[in-house]
């Protein structure tokens, strides 16, 4: 059984619960950046959790999130997984930064 993830000027998909959330939005059309290929290094694959909920944050996220200096409200995608229906906000992109989005995240 699926659970649906929902971006605002994407699109509603589904993915196998337990899905890398950073691959669910690059597989189904997101530009998500992920810079440093899924390591929470770079944190350009960040993104606003609009609805729905992703459990706590991690550890690497609280330590890259302070290593940046950035506010701990928004999430990696690189770092969770989908265990329920979400809607999210990617806060970087390819289009909006005309950057390289990166090497693909391991599952």
């Amino acid at each position: 059984m699926g659970v649906n993830i929902t971006v605002p000027g994407f699109d509603t998909f589904e993915v196998a619960k337990g899905t890398k959330l950073v691959l669910a939005l690059e597989d189904h059309g997101v530009d998500i950046l992920h810079r440093c290929g899924g390591k929470a290094k770079c944190t350009t694959c960040r993104i606003n959790v609009l609805s729905g909920d992703l459990g706590a944050l991690t550890e690497i996220e609280k330590e890259a999130f302070a290593r940046k200096g950035l506010d701990q409200s928004c999430r990696l995608s690189c770092q969770v997984r989908v265990e329920e229906d979400i809607t999210v906000e990617p806060i970087m992109t390819v289009s909006k930064s005309g950057l390289e989005p990166g090497p693909r995240p391991e599952k």
